[in-house]
């Protein structure tokens, strides 16, 4: 007998396996038990062509392989390196003692040779947290696994570097990463702010989501900055902690998509076209992958044109949005990813993209414009804390001379410190990096109003009918605008934005055709300055 350790990936997170070898007589035949799947039965194959070819002479004998617990799904070629370890091991050509102080993971070439596996990371910080002194590994992916701390990484080439080093014929040194600055380079360094030409208002707006982590919908007509904007919004938001940077880096290492092993430093920034399926958005599969989603984590979803996405693709987005996970059941799998992100989305106000639009004539039929944006659902508008309309950029804007916009890092300067007002109030609570995650009892504890603000959310809820998951999103845009601008509590003026914020709540463009625009400005004129109205609203 003889036992190695190893790991199966359930969701981002390793679970330590143990990997059973028996020799014993019989019919020379090996068999892989413990439900094991796609690569991992096929391993049983490669392991001997790669002993043989490395010159180990082992005997004609029956050779039985359990991976426990066989309750868990195993599939990929990690096991395979373990799997050559523990027939050595069995045929008394390696002793038991070093096997188990480390964790194995790689995959076999025909000659012997240790190739990269997928999830190494994971790997790496099931070890830390078990108590093993570390990890082997394949030459390739070191420099990942070299990302976790208190833990030696031994980094091998082929099995006969494994099996020299752990009968100390030839140790082999850990492997020891270069140090490397984590500096902030925002994704698309090229990019910056100040680019956008005009829309104040609505960089304001931006800057307010960035601060806040709240999400965001733009709506508009072509050409009016908003995927402009979407794209430059990392470049304003804080950079990245190293545990999530850690979180983030986690994900793309069981996707296999990290480079040369280097921590994620970044924030996120996916852009998926709108054919894309449900499981590729959320994941899933028959694996049970990450998706989108999850690759956004703690970074930025942008859905442009989100009409066009199909609807069954932006119903799966609600759970996902309102919980910061995403959990996906199988017939006999389990598997949570995380998803905390900014869901940034883009639309035109109708299929010609010129509905209420100045100067410009649409041509689509009001029935039209309805079926359009009937497209996206109630539920899921009402997860968007932040719905804007853009207009098109005056002349005089483009024209402008340079340097009259303000660039990415004034508006991260702000964020930042506002981030930081935040991180110090939910101190006590680490699962609330911001305010976009508030729930109802840090709400009560952390969003005082003045009694001016408390009477225009008031109006504002009865005048436009807005939902009670509406009114705390804008009395979290109102405790966010108050971070921006350093007010302890929430002011007529955050107030006042915050409304300000959830056009789409109010506009015409939305649904219903026959109500003027004008008359719902002086709905909202009711709200925020009742002292000028006679009448008593609704």
């Amino acid at each position: 007998m003889a036992r190695v350790k190893s790991g199966a990936l359930i969701g981002v997170q390793a679970v330590v396996v143990e990997v059973e070898v028996d020799m014993s007589l019989g019919m020379p035949f090996t068999n892989v038990v413990g439900l094991a799947e796609g690569a991992a039965t096929e391993s049983k194959v490669r392991v001997a062509s790669a002993l043989r070819n490395c010159g180990f002479t082992l005997p004609q004998k029956r050779v039985t392989v359990n991976l426990a617990p066989a309750d868990i799904r195993k599939d990929g070629a990690v096991f395979e390196l373990p799997l050559a370890l523990g027939i050595l091991c069995a045929a008394q050509l390696l002793p038991p003692e070093p096997l188990e102080q480390y964790l194995f993971g790689g995959e076999l070439s025909l000659d012997g040779g240790v190739r990269p596996i997928r999830g190494v990371l994971p790997l790496a910080l099931a070890a830390r947290d078990k108590g093993f002194r570390g990890v082997m590994v394949p030459v390739a992916n070191a420099s990942e696994a070299a990302l976790v701390d208190r833990i030696e990484v031994i980094a091998v080439a082929d099995i006969r570097e494994a099996v020299m080093h752990l009968t100390g014929e030839k140790p082999i040194a850990p492997y020891s990463a270069i140090a490397q600055t984590q500096s902030f380079t925002p994704a698309g360094q090229s990019i910056d702010m100040q680019e956008v030409r005009g829309q104040a208002e609505v960089k304001d707006a931006v800057e307010l989501a960035a601060a806040g982590g709240h999400n965001l919908l733009l709506c508009g007509p072509p050409g009016s900055g908003k995927t402009m904007l979407a794209r430059r919004l990392p470049t304003i938001l804080p950079r990245l902690e190293f545990q999530e940077a850690l979180e983030v880096t986690k994900v793309y290492s069981v996707l296999g998509l990290l480079k040369e092993g280097q921590l994620v430093s970044d924030r996120p920034f996916r852009s998926p076209h709108h054919t894309i399926s449900d499981a590729g958005l959320v994941g899933g599969g028959p694996l049970c992958r990450p998706g989108e989603l999850s690759m956004a984590h703690h970074g930025v979803l942008f859905l442009d044109e989100l009409p066009e996405f199909r609807k069954n693709v932006l119903e799966v987005l609600r759970q996902p949005l309102e919980e910061g996970v995403v959990r996906l059941a199988r017939a006999n799998l389990n598997v949570e990813y995380p998803c905390q992100l900014m869901l940034v989305a883009a639309m035109n106000p109708c299929p010609c993209g010129y509905h209420n639009v100045p100067d410009r004539v649409c041509v689509c039929l009001p029935p039209r414009v309805a079926e359009y944006h009937a497209r996206i659902s109630g539920p899921l508008l009402d997860r968007i804390d932040i719905t804007l309309e853009t207009r098109p950029v005056e002349v005089k804007a483009l024209s402008a001379a340079e340097g009259l916009e303000r660039p990415s890092s004034w508006y991260r300067d702000r964020v930042e410190a506002a981030r930081e007002r935040q991180r110090q109030r939910f101190r006590a609570h680490p699962t609330v990096r911001c305010n976009a995650q508030m729930t109802h009892a840090h709400m009560m504890l952390h969003c005082a109003m003045s009694a001016g603000a408390q009477g225009q959310l008031e109006r504002a809820v009865s005048l436009f009918g807005l939902s009670a998951r509406a009114h705390d999103k804008i009395r979290k845009l109102a405790r966010t605008r108050a971070d921006l601008q350093g007010h302890e509590r929430i002011t007529d003026e955050d107030m006042q934005f915050a409304i300000n914020c959830r056009v789409v709540d109010r506009r015409a463009w939305v649904g219903n055709g026959s109500v003027s625009k004008e008359a719902t400005d002086k709905k909202l004129s009711k709200v925020l300055f009742p002292q000028t109205h006679t009448g008593g609203g609704r």
